[in-house]
């Protein structure tokens, strides 16, 4: 039966030693991409100018659009954002917003079971990938040293949703436990997605396919996931299209922030102080900040 409230408390994706904080996107149409995000995962619009919206809970910022109407729509063949996915605390919260999704008639675009997780997608208007799963519980998880199993079945989403009663069941807004649990990134050439944000940040690589990688840090299953099944080649980005803006990843101890810093640096990785923290870009130009654990 349902639980007497979204849970509040965040899922174990942020308690690793470094975890995704938010994500920036650039989009044409400010106006209808803040009403999506809004209306889809019931953020709370934190601020708003004419040339962006940042959205998030509980005072958590976790998506911030910026408004670049002449910007071309995204290129799925260069570097840039495969999908942000968004954790629901438990699965009963996942329940509570696939009703939800399913009274809005809000379209989407897959379901999968992935051993570790349970996920639906969607795009959003301007075709940027979204995920929203809960995860199983991590003492489930089959392990082979950092490698986590993982796979992609069909979804039962009626063994979801018998989580709650549906009668009663009403998703009155985020959970004030979501969280960014992973992002998935289009990238030119897996080999150098894994020495940059494997060897140099510092995440393991708990799975590998054809075409894609899997890491993480603190034994979770995946933080950053990369492919290149529509951008295999990609160079450096151009920066006129919309999508992927930048991302940020939150780290919880500061020595740790001091060493990244440093191997940064000496993987001859330009290096610009932030408030708080300090900014870089990956191998294809996307902008990734760096700040101390929220």
């Amino acid at each position: 039966m349902d639980a007497p409230a979204p849970s509040s408390i965040p899922a174990r994706a942020t308690s690793a030693p470094i975890y995704i904080g938010a994500v920036g996107l650039a989009v044409r149409d400010l106006h209808r991409l803040t009403a999506y995000y809004r209306d889809l995962l019931g953020l709370v619009v934190q601020t708003q100018t004419a040339r962006s919206a940042t959205l998030g809970i509980g005072g958590i910022p976790l998506i911030e659009l910026i408004h670049q109407p002449e910007a071309l729509p995204d290129d799925p063949r260069e570097a840039g954002l495969y999908h942000t996915a968004f954790l629901m605390p438990t699965r009963a919260d996942l329940a509570r917003w696939i009703l939800h999704v399913a009274k809005s008639r809000i379209p989407i675009t897959g379901a999968s079971d992935h051993d570790v997780s349970e996920a639906i997608y969607l795009d959003d208007p301007e075709g940027n990938g979204i995920e929203v799963y809960s995860d199983r519980p991590s003492e489930t998880w089959r392990r082979n040293g950092t490698e986590i199993f993982q796979k992609t079945d069909p979804l039962d989403i009626e063994a979801i949703v018998r989580e709650v009663d549906p009668a009663m069941a009403i998703y009155h807004g985020a959970p004030a436990g979501l969280r960014i649990g992973h992002l998935h990134l289009r990238v030119g050439d897996v080999a150098e997605a894994e020495t940059f944000y494997g060897s140099v940040l510092g995440l393991d690589v708990t799975r590998r396919r054809t075409g894609a990688t899997f890491m993480s840090s603190g034994g979770y299953h995946h933080h950053v996931g990369a492919n290149v099944w529509h951008s295999n080649g990609a160079g450096f980005r151009s920066g006129k299209h919309t999508g992927l803006a930048w991302f940020d990843m939150r780290i919880n101890d500061r020595q740790a922030m001091h060493a990244l810093k440093t191997r940064l640096a000496t993987a001859g990785k330009n290096v610009e102080d932030s408030p708080g923290g300090f900014v870089t870009t990956d191998p294809w130009g996307t902008e990734v900040r760096f700040g101390p654990a929220s």
